[in-house]
Order: C-alpha cells, then structure tokens, then sequence
C-alpha cells in the first residue's frame, strides 16, 4: 500500500478541500517516509502550498523533478538527508529547518543558502548577511581567480568541438580546482564546488562567446535550454556537487560513492577533542576533510573488466594456464589498459594447489562456492571449499602519493559491520577499511574504489577496529552509526565515522606506540588498546550525541609481559574473558568489571609444544596470528613454527587446575605453513566457512577448509595439508617488469566469504573475490 496518496494528502492539507491545488500547508511528519515514498506526479499538484513539514523521516534527498512554485516553508529536520543540491527547484524558499540530519555538514549549509536565493531563515536563524557575502562577495571573488587560472594556462581551440571542448574543460576545471585555495579549510567542499561550476559556466560564456562571432559550439544532446544558456561568468547554475567531507586532525582524501576519480588530499592542521555540528550554528568553524576530484595517479593502475573507473592499483591477472588441480577455477579476462601515466601488461597470477605441496590432501574434490555462507543447520561449517580470484591489487597508503613507494608496510585490515537498519548504503560487508604508514583507506572491494582516506601526516597507523555505535537524535530517539577506532606509533586513538568523512575524536591511550585496538562485540562501545607500553587497557568512549560529542573513561588495565599483538575476546563470554596474543607468549585474562580491581595480571598463559624447541638463538614464543576459527576452535601461530594449531578453549581451560599460571594448551591438529623466519605475519579465519587464510613472505596466500569431517577426526600430533595456495598475482609494472612477491602481513574475510583482503609489507592491498558455480 502506498505511503502517499491523494486521500492522505488532502486528510493531511489545510485547508480542507476535496483538491490538490488547493491546499496550502501539508503536514507529513512523523511517517517513516523514504525519499521513493513522496509520489512526484502527486506532489506537483499542489500548486498553492506554501508550508511543508517533512520532519522525523527518513528521507535521504527532496524528490528529484518536484516544482513547488508557491512554496516558502520546508521543514526537514530530523531526516537522513545526504543531498542538499535536490532541494534547487524551490527557488522561492523563504525558511527552511534541516537540523538533526547527521549526514550533513556545513558545507551543504552553504550550498544551500546558495541555491536558494530567497532563503532568509535557515534552522530559525537569521542568515541575510552570511547568505549576501555566499551568494556575492566570495562568489566574486573566486570568479575572478578561476579567470586567471584560464588565462595563464588555456585557451579555446581552434576548432570547436563537443569533444574538444569536453577535454577543455576536464583540464581547466581540474586545475582550477587544485591551485585556487580560498576560505576556511572546513569549507573546502564547498569553495571547490562552486570553482567547479563556475569554470564550467565561464568556458560556457567563452564558447557562446566565440558561437555569436560565427563560430559553431557544440551542445550536448539532451542538454536543457536553459543549461545552453549560461554565459554568464556569475550565473548562479549547478552542477552536482562532490561528496561532502569531514574530519578533526586528519589529511583526508576522498573519493565520492558517485563519482568517476579519485581525488587528492588537502591537509588539515588542527588537533580537536571532539566535533560540533554546525548545521544548527552556521558561522561555528570545524575542520573538514577536503573531497577533491582527482587524485594524482601512481605508475601503477588496475585493468579490470566492469570497472570503468580506473584508481592507482596493480593490475593483477590470473595465470593462463592453471593447472587441473584439486581446487580449479577458470582465469578471468583482464585486458591491458593504456593511460595517462602507464600501460599495464599482464602478468601471472599463479595458483598452487594441494599437489604442488609436499604433503598432499588426498581424496578431496573442491568445488566453486555459490553466494551464500553454507552452514548446517546445525551451524556446523561448509562441506565444501571455495574458489578465489584475485581482482584488484591496489596502491593507495603511499607517502606523498608517490607511486614509488614500495617501502610503507601495510599492517591492518576489518571488514566493515553490517547496520540493522539494513541499509545498503552503510557499505556492509564488501566495505573494508585498511592502515599502513600515514593513512587509513576505506576501499569498496567489488569496485576497487577508494571511497575514503585519511592522513596524519607523521603517523603510523598499526591497527584499526570497527564498531557499531549509538548517536542520539532529537525526542531522546537514537540510531546506529558505523565507527573507526585506528592507533598507531603516536599513541592517539583516532575516531572516525568515514560514511560523513567525520574524524569526530581522538583521545591519548599511550605514552608509546598502540600495537593493536578491538572492540568488544557485545559492548559495542568498549575498547580495548594493546600498547608498547605492554600494557592492554579498556576504554568506554560511551554513546554519541547529535554533536559527535563522547565521554570517554578508562575501565580496565591488564599488565602484560610484552607488546600485545592480537586479542580475541572468548565467544560465549566475551564480557568475561581475553585471550592476548603477544611478543612473549599466549595470555588470559579476566576482565570481569564486577571485580573491584582496576589493575591485573594474566590468569594464565597458554604453552605450546613448539616451545621446547626454544634455544639461545631462537625464541618461538611469538604468537604473531590468532583467531577464533569455531567457538572452542582456536587458530594460532608462532613464526619459524612451519605450522599453524588448531586447538581447544574449553579443554585447555578445563586442564588447568589453577595452582600453576602455565597450562598446556589441547593441540586438536595442526595446520601446513611455510617454514619462514620473518614475524608478525598475521593469520584470518572465516566461521560461517570454516577457513584459515594465512600469508607467507613470498606473497602466497595458505588456505585451509576445515570440514565437519576434519573437525571430528582431529588427531594430535597429525598435520593437515594446505588445501590451496593462491599465489602472488605478479603485477607488472610499466616498463620495469612484474613485482616480486611481498610478504602478506595481514588478512581478513567478509563473513559471507565473498571477498578476501590481503595486506603486505610493500604498500599492496590485494583484494580476492569468490568465483560463483556456473
């Protein structure tokens, strides 16, 4: 049934009338309405209305297409509004009230005063001076400078045409863009909109110009009358906005969901506690991540076929010919590319199965996996494996943008969570956020669009998590928001909502470097941070109000022996209970906060049987991977081990009788890996699958499906072969050959296990995608 219809309309409308055209105020608040739900055709009908209350929906943008010609009042608030250029066509909007729509900042503010040129009222504020300096004085002003960008460096072409005058104008807007710096740098977004629209509109002028002396200037087809039109190098004409940006703190590069380019970084000095929101108090300053349309490409970009939007990643191209092995999968088309800066050749992407091994798995016959998690009623993990195809290797945490650089290690990589909202637009699980060197990327893995990147010039980014937290609304109401919590050599944790490009916080957990940060899964605001300081502390930042405001408060401090390297939290009890990683071996602690002790040492520490082997020379007490692979399934690793454990939580806690500190842990199997000296090489797991990913120093990604059939015929002491090595895809670079294999420093599954994600020690992110049965 429809949300909307003439019957509502005319119930809702004053005043009471049997038409449409007759009514002049519409109250439609409170209605769950989304922005599909307000029917044009019917809408359009109301000729006279002059007061419209839209407030305490769900809207995301005003209808597209929708004339209001008498309309003068428009309240919005309380919304999800991400669009303020929809709002356009009510030129003779006199007051407009859009507080509590997080998803705006004050650079919509300013685009909307300027769209609107009869606005005098905006949130129940008076804006006739801010909105004549908007509209005129820095309009002015940037006109000017946009002219002298064209005449320093561009002309008209001889000979006009559609295609001429396209490429034209993509240089001079681009230029224009980047070398005119005017205003604060919290209105970034929207001074290079506006220099955008008017270096469009002055090429316009120049081309209707040289069309009245005889010249013929080419329109594009489908192209409005009016849009034909504009010649005037003041004229207050649109064009769509970039996507608008945030942050306290922090470089920030973004690259619009909407847009075809990545785009360059603009630095942002400042260092905030906390953020305003300023739709609510126009003239308050906030620093804001600036949304550029370019960025600068490295010599290295990706040739992908159904992505027509080209980013500064490695192609990467299955080998020819694979082998006919326990797990085959069939090559995808990667035709070369040629661009600006590079020309891509193919390269070989070798895939090494059960048989390239030394120890092969016997009587196992793989299958391509289909869309959805195979788990057993039971919840039990799939029978069968799955089949992964690299798609994009992508160089984007370079230093400077340099793309030479092949030094910045890449250390971390999540997936982001779900919302309950169901909504498509939080990203779900195709959306992962990755940190190396300076920057914090949030990369969408299907397109290979890098959607959102954050800088702190002279950090180090080591680890980040993701949260899903709640943000209150007016009404006392609250709604989920997705969040980053990211820690690095500086001892600052960083909190960013990257769907509004928001660095809203930041708060010292260290006086030396963060080593890792995780969130708890059942206490949704509660984090933890694992610090050189060999130390693991809890953190509440608490919820967050309509202003990004947070408190943040210390819960929690666990001493440990050394540097904490990974934390899991015990399924089942993960209020109760943490199970630390670190330099020096395998901890459990006990995190109860109903105790009254705020300081503690480990519970107990967890050997292995590798540690015999330990020597003068050589220590194996490293637990450099750790995962939970099932709820009492624990994957775990120390380098130079050859070997990955697989073993029991509940009966390694049930062995210890609680006397002695040390219990040893109850080895279920052990898993095949590379018998390689370097440390730090993280291991992933994936329960809905039951698989163990883990990367070697040759750039080989070692994957191990482990079956119901496995799991109950466990044996100790036994090794279990690898199930399929996926190799380097070998990337070439032009004109100096492939790239040699990396060492994978970390990995992550989606829980679908649509996509994998392996990070490495070379500024390579290297992103996999399960092939579909046919």
């Amino acid at each position: 049934m429809e949300k909307i219809s003439e019957k509502i309309l005319l119930e809702k409308g004053l005043p009471k009338t049997n038409k449409l055209a007759q009514i002049k105020t519409l109250n439609l608040s409170l209605m769950g309405l989304k922005s599909e739900d307000l029917p044009v055709y019917l809408l359009s009908k109301l000729h006279s209305l002059e007061q419209l209350d839209l407030s305490g929906n769900m809207l995301q943008e005003f209808p597209k297409g929708l004339c209001l010609p008498c309309l003068k009042i428009l309240d919005c608030s309380n919304n999800e509004m991400e669009d303020v250029v929809s709002l356009e066509g009510l030129s003779n909007m006199e007051e407009l009230r859009l507080e509590d729509n997080i998803y705006l900042t004050v650079n919509d503010e300013h685009k909307v005063i300027f769209l609107l040129p009869k606005l005098r009222m905006f949130n129940g504020k008076h804006i006739s001076s801010m909105a004549h300096h908007i509209r005129h004085g820095s309009t002015e002003i940037l006109t000017k400078r946009v002219i002298g960008v064209w005449e320093r460096s561009f002309s008209l072409p001889d000979q006009v045409t559609k295609q001429s005058l396209a490429t034209v104008e993509k240089s001079f807007v681009r230029d224009a863009s980047t070398q005119i710096k005017y205003g604060p740098s919290s209105l970034s977004d929207y001074t290079k909109w506006r220099i955008e629209m008017i270096a469009k509109e002055y090429l316009q002028s120049l081309a209707c110009s040289k069309e009245e002396h005889g010249v013929t200037t080419p329109t594009k087809e489908n192209e409005s009358p009016a849009k034909k039109q504009m010649c005037d190098t003041a004229a207050n004409g649109t064009t769509s906005p970039p996507k608008r940006t945030r942050n306290a703190d922090i470089t920030a590069e973004a690259s619009p969901r909407k847009s075809s380019r990545l785009s360059n970084a603009s630095t942002v000095e400042a260092s905030t506690r906390k953020s305003s929101r300023l739709l609510s108090s126009p003239m308050k300053t906030e620093t804001i991540l600036s949304s550029p349309r370019k960025q600068t490409r490295t010599t290295i970009e990706a040739a992908l076929e159904g992505s027509p939007r080209k980013s500064s990643r490695i192609e990467n191209i299955p080998q020819k010919g694979a082998s006919k092995t326990e797990s085959p999968s069939k090559a995808p088309k990667s035709p070369a590319v040629s661009t600006p800066t590079s020309r891509l050749a193919k390269c070989e992407s070798p895939r090494k199965t059960v048989k390239d091994q030394p120890t092969p798995q016997k009587g196992k016959t793989t299958k391509t996996e289909t869309g959805t998690p195979r788990k057993t009623a039971n919840g039990k993990v799939s029978q069968e494996p799955v089949s992964l195809q690299p798609i994009h290797v992508l160089q984007c945490h370079s230093r400077q943008d340099s793309p030479e650089d092949f030094d910045t290690q890449l250390w971390a990589c999540a997936f982001e969570p779900p919302q309950d909202c169901g909504s498509d637009l939080s990203g779900g699980s195709r959306t992962v956020a990755t940190c190396g060197g300076e920057t914090l990327c949030v990369i969408d893995c299907e397109s290979g669009h890098v959607l959102k990147k954050y800088k702190v010039p002279g950090e180090e980014f080591f680890s980040l998590a993701w949260s899903t937290v709640l943000m209150s609304r007016t009404g006392g109401s609250a709604r989920p928001c997705n969040i980053l919590a990211a820690g690095g050599k500086r001892g600052l944790v960083k909190l960013i909502h990257p769907r509004v490009n928001l660095a809203f916080g930041e708060f010292r957990a260290s006086r030396r470097a963060i080593s890792i940060v995780r969130f708890s899964p059942c206490n949704t605001t509660f984090l933890f941070t694992g610090t050189y300081e060999n130390k693991i502390i809890l953190w509440d930042i608490g919820g967050l109000d309509r202003d990004y405001n947070f408190q943040i408060s210390k819960l929690l401090v666990l001493e440990t022996s050394s540097t904490p390297l990974h934390l899991c939290l015990l399924p089942g009890s993960q209020d109760t209970q943490l199970l630390s990683a670190c330099d020096e071996g395998l901890f459990c602690f006990d995190i109860q906060l109903s105790k009254n002790i705020q300081k503690r040492n480990e519970e107990m520490e967890i050997v292995f049987p590798i540690y015999k082997k330990n020597d003068k020379k050589n220590s194996y007490r490293t637990i450099d991977g750790l995962s939970f692979l099932l709820d009492d399934i624990v994957a775990s690793k120390s380098h130079m081990q050859g070997s990955i454990y697989l073993w029991s939580w509940s009966a390694t806690r049930a062995s210890w009788s609680g006397k002695k500190k040390e219990v040893t842990a109850v080895v279920l199997t052990e898993l095949q890996w590379s018998s390689t000296d370097i440390p730090y090489l993280s291991l992933g797991t994936c329960p809905g699958y039951g698989y163990v990913v883990c990367g070697d120093e040759k750039g080989s990604l070692w994957t191990y499906h482990v079956t119901v059939a496995m799991i109950e015929h466990f044996k100790s002491g036994k090794t279990i072969a690898v199930t399929e090595v996926l190799g380097w895809p070998s990337p070439v670079r032009a004109g100096k050959g492939p790239v040699e294999g990396p060492s994978i420093n970390s990995v992550a599954m989606d829980p679908d296990l649509r996509y994998l994600v392996a990070l490495t020690d070379k500024n390579m992110a290297v992103v996999w995608r399960r092939e579909k049965s046919h």
